[in-house]
């Protein structure tokens, strides 16, 4: 078996051990070691990475009989090696996890509100509640956790067994039978656990709920703890002071700066709409005065600057309403949208020339035999109207 330096010294960098055995581990090379200070995914914490020698570890992975440590290049059987761990990798997950004990300890003991489970991502860590929450209980619970991380309060580690462990006031039922490691923090919390955490409770920094959500009829809280927060912070104020410079307002004053301007383009694109539809009637007529004659039909193939795919269907409407037209019309740049059509007295089916196109340009779309529209079409613009005119001339011969 492994000794597992980190359930003693989670604060140990670097160790010196012997290749216990060499392996393969999902097609990459792996070591069991006869020591090793690298935590493996488990209990909601993720591995450790780092060097053993010149080695790149990549991942650390529990199994019953040890660690195997996943290698950028094999190790050989028997050699000494010294290992490496990425601290500041290490180190951002025992704030992280020390954090969560704390967060959880204060709502259990502010709300009963018992802890289900643990996540921790890369950049936020959750943890979900028995019980749904108010934002007026998170942020009491968030301001009791900072009061003991800023206290300063010792985190012990110690080994008891499972007697022992029945008579003592554990946060929550210990999930395995046997001995038990328990994480102490000093007049606070108890808990059975084998991550890795901070020596004292000033080392996680500070403690940010940054989301709450509902979750099976409970709460799931998103937060961040110690370098997170910061980092956090940091994207937060040079997101804020983009905004607050580009609208040229105060950061006080930045949502309603926002509401007000998603009304003012909600109310745009209804003026541009009315405009478009207007305007579509004139461009339709114009249109008309160039079309081509095949068969004794009006034929109109263009695209169209400064046009959506709305404005396509208005003009498209515009033509068609006249007899013996048929059309296709694309915007001017890619993504190309497409709008094809004909009038009740055509033989055409608009549907089947959009597929037909889609199947050489690509893109997504369809409608009925007398009206189809596509989106997506990718190519040179000129490339695709030669292409619709080519096909619309040959259907109507």
């Amino acid at each position: 078996m492994t000794e597992r330096i980190y359930y003693g010294e989670p604060a140990r960098r670097t160790f010196d051990a012997v290749v216990t055995r060499a392996l393969e581990y999902g097609g990459r090379p792996a070591v069991h070691l006869d020591r090793t200070a690298f935590y493996p995914t488990s209990g909601g914490q993720p591995f450790d990475t780092g060097r053993l020698g010149d080695v790149n570890v990549v991942e650390a992975v529990d199994e019953d009989e040890g660690v195997v440590h996943v290698l950028s290049a094999p190790i050989a059987e028997g050699a000494a090696v010294h290992g490496d761990i990425d601290w500041p990798r290490r180190f951002d997950h025992m704030q992280q996890h020390t954090g969560q004990h704390v967060l959880s300890a204060a709502f259990d003991r502010l709300f009963d509100n018992r802890t289900t489970s643990f996540h921790m991502g890369a950049d936020s860590a959750t943890i979900d509640l028995a019980r749904e929450m108010t934002a007026v209980e998170v942020e009491r619970a968030a301001d009791e956790a900072n009061r003991v991380v800023w206290e300063d309060r010792p985190v012990s580690i110690r080994m008891v067994s499972a007697e022992e462990a029945a008579t003592l006031p554990l946060r929550k039922e210990p999930a395995r039978s046997g001995p038990l490691r328990l994480i102490e923090i000093a007049d606070f919390d108890l808990s059975a656990c084998g991550g890795t955490h901070v020596a004292r409770t000033g080392e996680i920094g500070i403690i940010a709920v940054s989301a709450v959500e509902r979750f099976r009829g409970g709460s799931r809280l998103t937060f961040l703890c110690g370098g997170r927060v910061l980092r956090a912070f940091r994207l937060q104020r040079d997101a804020l002071a983009g905004s607050v410079r580009h609208l040229s307002v105060l950061p006080h004053e930045l949502p309603a700066a926002i509401e007000r301007m998603q009304h003012e383009h909600k109310q745009a694109r209804k003026d541009l709409a009315r405009l478009q539809q207007q305007l579509a009637v004139h461009e339709a007529s114009r249109l008309l005065t160039h079309a081509r004659d095949v068969n004794g039909v009006r034929v109109v193939v263009e695209a169209l600057d400064g046009w959506d795919a709305v404005g396509l269907r208005a003009i498209a409407s515009g033509l068609t309403a006249h007899e013996r037209v048929a059309t296709a019309l694309f915007t001017s740049t890619a993504p190309i949208a497409a709008t094809i059509a004909r009038s009740s007295d055509v033989s055409l089916d608009a549907n089947a020339l959009l597929r037909a196109m889609m199947a050489t340009f690509g893109g997504r779309g369809g409608g009925k035999p007398d009206f189809a529209q596509g989106a997506g079409l990718t190519g040179n613009v000129a490339d695709v109207v030669d292409a619709a005119r080519t096909a619309l001339t040959a259907a109507l011969r």
